[in-house]
């Protein structure tokens, strides 16, 4: 019986998310005024400094996800794309629950969340060419 899950391609998946983490990372590290504008929140210097609480917390993340694409097992990778999968439909949904109201930003931003769940959803129920 043939295993589930394209284990290479979701490493390449978790390798892109790095990417898209990694760069909101920066974003909010050195812009968070900037990121605040684009979705609609109204900055102040509280706001600012929890903006960049979460880029460190997403350098972490993406730093993690890039290793794991690398060096993880073939379950280890399967085990992290189930959980991206569920985290990024997540963050596509609480992105459209955004108190402010939804702009250009917040839909573009909320569509990045459920196309890496989708990706990673398609990705988890293929079957494994390698298998």
């Amino acid at each position: 019986m043939a295993k589930r899950g394209d284990v290479s391609r979701l490493r390449g998946v978790l390798r892109l998310g790095s990417l898209v983490f990694g760069l909101s990372a920066i974003a909010l590290l050195f812009a968070p005024r900037l990121f605040l504008d684009l979705l609609g929140i109204a900055g102040s210097p509280d706001l600012d400094w929890s903006m960049q609480m979460i880029g460190i917390t997403l350098v972490a993340l993406s730093g993690n996800m890039f290793v794991v694409s690398f060096h993880a097992s073939d379950p280890g990778v399967l085990w992290a794309a189930r959980v991206m999968q569920v985290s990024a439909f997540a963050l596509g949904v609480l992105t459209l629950f955004i108190p402010t109201g939804v702009n250009w930003f917040v839909v573009v931003y909320a569509l990045i969340g459920f196309g890496f769940s989708a990706a990673y959803t398609l990705l988890l129920f293929k079957r494994n060419p390698e298998a």
